[in-house]
């Protein structure tokens, strides 16, 4: 992707993106947030609607080639436009009160820390300068500190930073055992809203600076069954803004609670993973997620559609929106990473093949990979090598060694409901799920629409912060099924504490190799195989029968011929036989006898007379 940056506002066009959606679905509320108004929807429409905003940019960090960039872009007249660029990540863009400044989280050092980059020349200024992670930073009122979330103690935690004297020691907001992130500042300057974990689940939380103690937090969106994330006050602070996702029935959409009235529950503003305000509070820039794909887009505050749909290129990590003063045209530094042509992370290398029938492709095998068949489509293993170098970069290891699969031959069956799985195509492959129960992977929940995804992280071996990032939102336990508990054998597990550590996120660094993740079963919470967590495929947008006419022949996918394995315990036939006709018992008859024999003479015989005997 090349994106050009113009020398004036005026000259400039508006980038066109992949894919402009005409319809928006109605808001789906979570479970456990009342007073969504059921009324609210959105009026589709077919037309790009002119989007009357000249003054407020918005500033995005999102990830190319595995790296996070930031980019700056006016939904009206300014494309998007790249501003810094490199082989690290920037991420978490945060504007200054004065517009002048923009704070954000970088590893271009080696390091997650904090810097802050000057609007008009492009310098930068680095902030913090530890080891542990800092990201997320957000700015005081008055301009003189950045509240933040930095990895302490072995989980996050919300800190202050003075940015006159960073020598001054970090001020903790926050010393808990759960995980505290996300921090932003209040515009009258005595709280700071924040997303913890310390209630079970994720929920928006408000530290109110003049208290000390537990007594300074409140929980203001208390969503037993749905996970917040990414708060944002308006300008005069009366409002909080925040994305909701229910752990039940997906995404949920971006809510709004009212500082007037702290004890009512947050009310539905508009569909969105992550939103923005203008500093009017009258429209939201939102970025709404798909299965494989992050859109753009704007309301207004009654969640009417203001800009459609638009497809981003990558994923997004961080997000910001302010009138802020850009220099026309703009500073040397970012007009060279607008620039800037990426390099293509893989090319395929066509190996010379045998005769091959009807001119179609062939599998090849993979060096040094344990698999039941380590082979592969010959267009799809260049990608499989790059991104198995780059993820052992990343963590410290090569995790992509042994898989559980790779590709399967039409004539071995899988498991139920898998006839038409994607490994058969030779573009697919499933990392070791054993890693799970070693601790060395974890696989979060993603519900989109009616389809569950799994977003999945690798644990880094080295674990000083030079590598990965710590976990914000709470891993799937797969294992929870067998603990004989009714509930959580029905759901297919429950969500485990977050655990410690840094981690890599392979879902993100695997789509940046084309790589796709592939939806689970609808029976996955009783077939544990169904959720297919750790399944990858690159389709390069073919449908599976396409796919596999690329190595079979149209008849065997007609009528495949399936070898069945032999059974492991052979049992005999079970074969009737008629039963014998029962017959009568005869009775024993008594028959009397009439001969009778006389006793020997003993002594003096004595004549006894004896009555005759008669036969009837």
């Amino acid at each position: 992707m090349l994106l050009h940056l113009p020398t004036t506002k005026k000259a400039a066009l508006l980038l066109t993106f992949c894919l402009t959606l005409s319809a928006c679905a109605a808001p789906t509320e979570p479970a456990e947030t009342p007073n969504a108004p059921a009324e609210a929807t959105l009026t589709p429409t077919a037309l790009p609607i002119r989007f009357n905003d000249s003054e407020n940019i918005l500033f995005l960090s999102m990830e190319e080639n595995g790296y996070a960039h930031l980019f700056v872009q006016n939904l009206q007249d300014l494309p998007l436009t790249r501003i810094t660029d490199g082989q690290s990540s920037d991420t978490a863009p945060a504007l200054s009160p004065d517009r002048k400044q923009l704070a954000f989280a970088s590893n271009r050092n080696g390091f997650w820390d904090l810097y802050i980059m000057d609007l008009k020349s492009g310098e930068t200024t680095q902030v913090t300068n530890t080891p542990e992670y800092d990201s997320a930073p957000t700015w005081s009122p008055d301009g003189q500190w950045l509240t933040f979330e930095t990895y302490a103690n072995e989980n996050l935690e919300v800190a202050i930073v003075s940015i006159t004297d960073p020598a001054q020691p970090l001020i903790f907001v926050t010393k808990n055992s759960a995980g505290d992130h996300s921090p932003v500042w209040s515009p009258d300057g005595r709280h700071i809203a924040f997303v913890s974990s310390r209630s079970g689940d994720n929920d928006v939380w408000l530290a109110n600076l003049d208290l000390a103690g537990d007594g300074r937090f409140q929980n203001l969106s208390n969503t037993p069954n749905a996970s917040e994330s990414h708060p944002v006050w308006n300008a005069d602070g009366s409002q909080l803004l925040w994305a909701s996702s229910s752990q039940t029935i997906g995404s949920s959409g971006l809510y709004v609670w009212s500082a007037s009235a702290p004890t009512r529950a947050a009310h539905w503003a508009s569909d969105g993973d992550w939103g923005v305000w203008d500093e009017s509070a009258q429209k939201i820039v939102a970025i709404t997620n798909a299965p494989n794909q992050q859109y753009l887009t704007a309301y207004d505050n009654q969640g009417n559609l203001l800009y459609p749909l638009t497809a981003l290129p990558g994923k997004v990590r961080g997000l910001a929106w302010g009138a802020a003063q850009l220099p026309n045209p703009l500073a040397d530094a970012f007009s060279k990473a607008a620039v800037q042509t990426l390099a293509p992370l893989w090319a395929p290398a066509i190996t010379p093949a045998g005769e091959v029938p009807d001119q179609r492709w062939y599998v090849v095998p993979l060096q040094n990979v344990q698999a039941p068949y380590p082979q592969m489509h010959e267009l799809a293993d260049e990608s499989f090598s790059a991104l198995r170098t780059r993820l052992s970069q990343a963590t410290g290891w090569d995790a992509l060694a042994s898989l559980e699969n790779a590709f399967v031959p039409f004539t071995t069956p899988l498991e139920p409901g898998m006839q038409e799985d994607w490994l058969y195509t030779g573009r697919a492959f499933k990392i070791n799920s054993l890693m799970t129960n070693a601790g060395w992977m974890v696989a979060l929940r993603e519900d989109l629409g009616a389809q569950t995804y799994w977003r999945l992280y690798i644990r880094c071996t080295v674990q000083d912060g030079s590598l990965g990032e710590p976990l914000h939102d709470a891993p799937w336990n797969f294992n929870a099924r067998y603990e004989l508990n009714p509930q959580t054998y029905e759901q297919g597990g429950e969500y485990s504490a977050i655990p410690a550590g840094y981690w890599v996120d392979v879902t993100a660094l695997a789509a940046a190799y084309n790589w796709e993740r592939l939806p689970a079963l609808s029976n996955w919470r009783s077939f544990y195989a169904g959720a297919r967590f750790t399944e990858f495929a690159l389709t390069n947008h073919l449908d599976w029968y396409s796919a596999m006419r690329e190595l079979y022949p149209a008849d065997a996918l007609i009528t495949p011929t399936q070898v069945l394995p032999p059974s492991l315990t052979p049992t005999k036939t079970f074969t009737p036989t008629p039963s014998p006709t029962a017959t009568r018992t005869p009775r024993s008859t008594y028959t009397p006898s009439s001969t009778y024999t006389p006793a020997p003479p003993t002594g003096t015989p004595t004549l006894t007379p004896t009555p005759p005997t008669i036969v009837p």
